[in-house]
């Protein structure tokens, strides 16, 4: 009956009372008030990551218990001096990587079965870390028959071209020695631009003569040497699309540029979000990929074009085009024969051909050659004499067309069999595009999506790998197409994501 009774009215009536208190004894760091929080002062790149890696270090370590409770959002942001949106950006990363779980009405907690990172702690492979450009850590199938199937970068098809290199490697080595025993020059390089010059007759950049080629190890290295070239001042500004290749973003920020992110539509660039960055920023250079948008499959029509070059002009800043993932002939004018004065062009052999040499080009605006063939030949000299022999050989061959077509016949063989599977859900696509680009269906979130496919042995990239430092997080990811696997494995990888998609986890975090 005294179980019922308050402790006063126990007094009251005379009770006799003997009090016992539990007290529990917490031995862990991150409790309510000992709490264990990182030093993000010398924080490289966004502070959501940083704070993600420490987490996951901590949990590592034994620092941070499985099933311990975390502190709440808000705590450790002011404990941090940063946002809360900030905080809640770094958990939830950690919650779709499997690291963290959210209970709604008790917090967040270590999961009792966090994954271990301890043989590779910084696997690119992790949705928690972020991956590099357009290279992965993992291998690309041998070919035939696998289970595990790599879609983070694309992989071409071999249908004649591994047979040409060879061929044409053959008789590189037949020629005198000098190619193999002095540095580059820009007499040995000059058979490869003419080719390249003619190799891009075709398409709508406007005249190009072999000045203005500067041969680069790859199209990543002519975007850098780019951004080298005409970046100025202790802090230069550049603009780049919401959703952009992180191949942008890593360049600038290795030359200490800000990068500001610009609104994009079903069209491109939103001409007034570009007008209103260049206004605020005093922008240097716009890096864009109008005829193929990495990661959506996008493409810029021209008249969008046409009023992205008004801005440049008006508020004199320079235009970037990257094309590497072009492999078809453009029918859109590009921003080079739009705005010649001011427009630099990067193709590359990697997505019609082969990523494995490296080769890529830069073409410069008419009379600026030379500033970018400085900046080429005081990074690294030139290109390789033999790469630079091969890459006239491999252009000028009649072969080359015929490998090329053939690439892109398989590639479009792959790319149906993906949107035949996928093809009740929101996918972009084009048919001479090497990826697809998926909207997630409600449920689903990127990384958590991510980490389900790769647990069913498929690797993508989420949509967190394409965008800015701030802005809505989208869930959707990129399907790399890998034509190295027999087409019968490559469709029964793209339908166990169908599985995954027909399937979302019942409970997601708010």
């Amino acid at each position: 009956m005294a179980s019922n009774i308050c402790i006063d009215t126990m007094q009251r009536c005379g009770y006799n009372m003997k009090v016992q208190f539990r007290i529990v004894c917490v031995h862990r760091k991150i409790v309510m008030n000992t709490i264990w929080f990182p030093d993000l002062s010398n924080a490289q790149g966004p502070k959501y990551l940083t704070l993600a890696d420490a987490l996951r270090d901590a949990i590592q370590s034994g620092d941070l218990a499985r099933g311990e409770k975390l502190p709440p959002v808000r705590e450790v942001a002011y404990q941090l001096g940063i946002t809360p949106g900030t905080v809640a950006r770094a958990y939830s990363r950690l919650v779709d990587a499997g690291c963290l779980e959210a209970v709604v009405g008790r917090g967040t907690f270590v999961t009792l079965t966090a994954p271990d990172y301890s043989d590779n702690p910084r696997d690119s492979m992790s949705p928690i870390f972020e991956d590099a450009i357009e290279v992965d850590s993992t291998p690309h199938n041998s070919g035939g028959s696998s289970y595990r199937v790599n879609m983070i970068s694309p992989h071409l098809r071999n249908v004649g071209q591994s047979a040409l290199i060879k061929k044409l490697l053959a008789e590189i080595a037949q020629d005198p020695p000098s190619g193999v025993m002095h540095y580059p020059s820009r007499d040995a390089s000059k058979p490869a631009r003419q080719a390249v010059a003619r190799w891009l007759s075709a398409a709508p950049i406007g005249p190009v003569t072999a000045e203005e080629v500067i041969l680069t190890n790859g199209g990543q290295n002519a975007i850098l040497l780019i951004l080298q070239a005409l970046l100025r001042g202790r802090k230069p500004t550049v603009l780049v699309e919401d959703l952009a290749y992180p191949g942008f973003r890593r360049a600038a920020e290795l030359l200490r540029a800000d990068v500001v992110s610009v609104a994009t539509d079903k069209n491109g660039l939103i001409p007034e979000a570009l007008e209103e960055a260049a206004r605020a920023h005093d922008a240097q250079i716009l890096c864009t990929s109008p005829e193929v948008h990495n990661p959506t499959c996008g493409y810029t029509p021209e008249a969008r074009r046409r009023e992205i070059v008004e801005i440049a002009r008006r508020f004199n800043f320079d235009i970037l085009e990257d094309d590497c993932y072009q492999m078809s002939v453009a029918q859109t004018p590009s921003y080079r024969m739009l705005a010649p004065e001011r427009s630099w062009f990067v193709a590359s052999l990697s997505k019609t051909l082969t990523p494995a040499l490296r080769i890529g080009f830069a073409v410069t605006p008419p009379n600026k050659s030379a500033v970018l063939r400085r900046a080429a030949e005081h990074s690294f000299f030139g290109l390789a004499t033999p790469l630079a022999d091969l890459c006239s050989k491999l252009l000028s061959h009649p072969d080359t067309p015929k490998v090329i077509d053939a690439v892109r016949v398989e590639t479009g063989k792959y790319v149906r069999a993906a949107v035949n599977i996928l093809g009740t859900y929101d996918v972009n696509w084009r048919e001479d595009v090497l990826f697809l680009w998926l909207t997630l269906p409600e449920g689903w979130r990127a990384n958590a999506f991510c980490q389900a496919a790769e647990a069913e042995g498929v690797q993508i990239r989420s949509a967190e790998d394409y965008q800015g430092r701030t802005g809505p997080t989208l869930h959707a990811v990129r399907i790399a197409i890998n034509a190295g696997v027999s087409l019968s494995s490559f469709e029964a990888a793209i339908g166990r994501l169908k599985v995954l998609l027909d399937n979302p986890p019942e409970q997601i975090m708010s």
